[in-house]
């Protein structure tokens, strides 16, 4: 969900290294600040103190290598086709600058593969697929050169790490470009070379910033660690304050992990800086936030996203959740207006686009209590949800989709308050509703008979019942096709992947 295939993608850097060829890597005070104001969104404090390294110290291929950020962040935030064209011949100018560097410095190969990392997150952002696996595949591989050549280099194993849990997560329908590239990866591998860096490092030094948000991001999607993921960033080591790439991610992971308040609490916090108002994601994820509250106020902050975006990403999943706002706030009229601009503004590059252009053309609206108890979950509002949910004759449901969602629902609350209490009436309610929802809706276009297998997997694998686990997330990926199917056998293909670590 929103832009998770993200921001904690990005980066990289270097540190000290003078070399005999054409350039050396210093990773002094003018580097360190420009790459600390760029991993916080701060880029006219960071290019100053490029322009300024470079003037003093025209040889230090780092200013070259961490002025990258300059480019592939914004592109990554705003996702905007006339900036992407003007950014784009920067990547080119700077592989050929990297390149004249030191071949006997790990750090040579090493900023080489971040570029390459960069262009290939931004490849896929703007749509470029195949460009995006090539220069994939050519970070990987200078990665395992530097590797081979510099065992002990410890800054390698970052982006390694990254890259190997990535590629160990590639549902099935992508095996084939792993196959064709050469690419072997392990989730549990990988994230496990990110934990070790992270925790023999400090905030003072290079690349702990990435390497964090890194790790992050593995844990939280991958290994399915979610409150391990959740007491890191509210952990010293995250900081949000005058940090809006932090607060883009914690916002982020807040809430796919049901906490809008939180998510809530951040984007006010964040609001006042200078350079919030230039990110148009932030306002998309506070009317998610808002939406959980059934708050119709989310839609103010929806449609000033449209206006200001440029990347036309989430727009009509916008216009869906501005739908679903009136909706179940019982204004009619104004929820089928906004029903009606998704069919015919934005694109559908993304799943979530998509499931909104389905859903629109089909013309028929969800149950308005499961809709208001399905946003109440969302948010983390179990117990309002559970008791909506609980008011409604399962009977009296006639759409076979709002069955298969109402006991997916059902067992979403009961799963959270399982996490919460740890109550076993609460793991079997959840289970029991999670089989349901797989029965009611198997062989439909909805997504909530794969998601339910999902999340039975995902609560079997938790208390240890791992065959039990293995069943259901092949089950997931056995459904015929659904709404959104890339993210869903992600998910079940890292969690066939962490059981076969074992």
């Amino acid at each position: 969900m929103r832009y998770k295939a993200l921001i904690f993608f990005l980066l990289c850097y270097s540190a000290p290294y003078r070399g005999w060829a054409s350039g050396y890597y210093d990773y002094d005070e003018n580097c360190r600040l420009a790459y600390i104001n760029f991993m916080s969104l701060h880029f006219e404090e960071g290019n100053d103190h490029i322009l300024a390294e470079k003037k003093a110290n025209p040889g230090n291929l780092l200013a070259e290598y961490i002025s990258d950020y300059a480019d592939c962040i914004p592109l990554l935030m705003n996702c905007d086709a006339d900036e992407y064209k003007l950014r784009a011949a920067h990547f080119d100018d700077r592989v050929k600058t990297l390149e004249k560097g030191d071949r006997n410095s790990p750090w040579c190969r090493f900023c080489l593969a971040g570029i390459y990392l960069h262009k290939a997150i931004v490849n896929t952002r703007f749509g470029e697929q195949y460009h995006a696996a090539l220069n994939f595949r050519k970070s990987f591989t200078l990665l395992e050169e530097n590797e081979h050549l510099f065992p002990d280099f410890e800054y390698n194993r970052v982006f390694t790490g990254l890259e190997e849990a990535v590629v160990g997560a590639l549902p099935g329908n992508y095996k084939w470009l792993a196959s064709v590239f050469g690419l072997k990866g392990n989730i549990t591998k990988g994230t496990a070379l990110l934990a070790a860096f992270v925790n023999r490092h400090t905030s003072a030094q290079p690349i702990y910033a990435e390497a964090v948000l890194y790790y992050a991001f593995t844990r939280f999607y991958l290994l399915s660690e979610q409150k391990e993921t959740w007491a890191l960033l509210n952990s010293p080591a995250f900081s949000t304050q005058s940090n809006l790439l932090n607060t883009f991610v914690k916002v982020n992971i807040a809430l796919d992990y049901h906490k809008s308040d939180a998510a809530i609490e951040t984007l006010r916090a964040a609001a006042s800086s200078p350079e919030y108002g230039k990110y148009p994601i932030f306002n998309y994820q506070f009317g998610c936030a808002l939406l959980t509250r059934l708050d119709t106020m989310c839609t103010n902050y929806f449609y000033s996203y449209q206006q200001k975006t440029k990347s036309g990403l989430y727009i009509k999943d916008a216009w869906q959740k501005m739908a679903f706002g009136w909706y179940a706030n019982g204004n009619d009229a104004k929820a089928t207006y906004c029903m009606n601009q998704v069919i015919t503004r934005g694109g559908t590059k993304l799943d979530a686009d998509k499931q909104a252009l389905r859903f629109a053309k089909i013309k028929t609206w969800p149950q308005k209590n499961i809709l208001q108890a399905r946003l109440l979950i969302d948010g983390g509002y179990n117990d309002q949800a559970i008791t909506i949910l609980n008011s409604i004759a399962v009977c009296e449901i006639k759409f076979p989709g709002d069955k298969a969602e109402y006991y997916f629902r059902l067992g979403r609350a009961y799963q959270a308050r399982y996490d919460d209490s740890g109550r076993k009436e609460n793991f079997v309610s959840a289970i029991n509703n999670y089989a349901d929802a797989s029965a009611t809706g198997k062989g439909r276009p909805e997504q909530y008979a794969a998601r339910a297998a999902l999340q039975e997997g995902k609560m079997f694998e938790q208390i240890g019942m791992n065959k039990e686990a293995l069943n259901k997330y092949h089950e997931c990926l056995d459904m015929p096709a659904h709404d959104f199917q890339n993210s869903i056998d992600q998910q079940a293909k890292a969690g066939i992947n962490r059981i076969g670590s074992q």
